[in-house]
């Protein structure tokens, strides 16, 4: 082959593989092409929805609210009565709970009317309502405890981390002290003394023993989140953008609302959803040892408490509101898990 030939023989072939790289990458090599820039929230969108567990996890959450707080109230008008109305045939003679798919007659109405998940206890209450009315006083306390929680904690925490100071060292110092005291010893001595009375604060919405609990949760466990925001807004205080706020003018409580909280939506989203968790465990741990929810109010710990003395003749008892307890609480901590990995940006979308 001469070296006139072998030009022409690079040429042809580089020709010949341009369109081919044309062809496999879209449009023609050269050609202008509009490239959609995607925003913060798109791109955590993007990441979200390919996590198909925590999307399944924030279904059955959604689900669950709707069971508990509408489907209630709808399963109780068309069953015909309340979770708290006795039956006296929903025991057998050895005041052993009915089973599952039980009729029983109403003492009032003398119409027979069925028990889905059979009778709670020797009380011959409905096992089914009262786990749909139990998980909505659980749920209750749970997300209004971590709204609480949250509000003090970000609150207390973006102030420390952004004046830092004698500031930082008070909120540090009280952070500390919540953090040591005995909190399940101070639930037992507010049970035993002034709980009754507390109990009975409902603001005509909520059950009895709700607001209690969601108090005691708030004043004792609002020191984690805020050492986490403390955390994060010493690291966001020496940023570019703050310098750029502090030349313009504009005021410290300007810059915390405006420049810092936005950047804490991402920590505060996920943590929120960890912390329901956690609250739920907690609240049904308290009503299971009898100083959380107290009866005859319904909630999943009180309804495992009741269970304790079937669990060899009726399993069930103890098992339906244990599984609740459980799906929750796993439906809550895999959607925490999705939205953190969603919210970084290290993920690959």
């Amino acid at each position: 082959m001469s070296t006139q030939q072998k030009p022409e023989l690079l040429s042809s072939g580089a020709g010949g593989l341009a369109p081919s790289i044309a062809l496999e990458s879209g449009p023609e090599l050269g050609e202008h092409v509009d490239v959609k820039a995607r925003g913060y929230w798109e791109q955590v969108w993007r990441r979200f929805r390919r996590d198909k567990v925590a999307i399944g996890s924030f279904v059955f959450i959604v689900l669950m609210f709707l069971t508990c707080f509408l489907g209630a109230t709808i399963a109780a008008r068309l069953l015909g009565h309340g979770p708290d109305d006795l039956f006296f045939d929903g025991v057998d003679d050895r005041l052993i709970p009915r089973g599952p798919f039980s009729h029983v007659t109403n003492p009032e109405t003398n119409e027979r009317q069925l028990f889905l998940l059979g009778a709670d206890s020797a009380l011959g209450r409905d096992e089914f309502l009262r786990l749909l009315y139990g998980g909505r006083v659980s749920l209750e306390v749970a997300v209004f405890s971590t709204i609480g929680v949250m509000t003090i904690g970000v609150l207390l925490g973006a102030i420390a981390g952004y004046f830092r100071g004698w500031i930082d060292t008070v909120i540090s110092r009280v952070t500390e002290v919540t953090m040591a005291f005995p909190a399940l010893l101070f639930i037992i001595a507010l049970a035993s003394t002034v709980g009754s009375r507390l109990n009975n604060v409902t603001f005509g919405v909520f059950g009895r023993g709700v607001v209690t609990l969601v108090l005691v949760f708030t004043v004792l466990g609002w020191f984690y989140p805020c050492r986490i925001i403390r955390a994060q807004v010493l690291s966001l205080r020496e940023k570019e953008f703050i310098e750029a706020a502090r030349m313009v003018g504009a005021s410290d409580w300007r810059i915390i609302r405006s420049h810092l909280l936005p950047h804490l939506v991402a920590p505060i989203i996920v943590f929120s959803t960890l912390i329901v968790a956690g609250y739920v465990l907690a609240e049904a741990g308290l009503s299971f040892l009898g100083i959380g929810i107290q009866l005859p109010t319904a909630s999943w710990g009180n309804l495992m408490n009741d269970a304790r003395e079937y669990y060899t003749l009726q399993p069930w008892l103890m098992f339906w509101p244990g599984f609740a307890v459980l799906l929750a609480t796993l439906a809550f901590n895999l959607l925490g898990d999705g939205l953190r990995d969603a919210f970084d940006p290290r993920s690959t979308l």
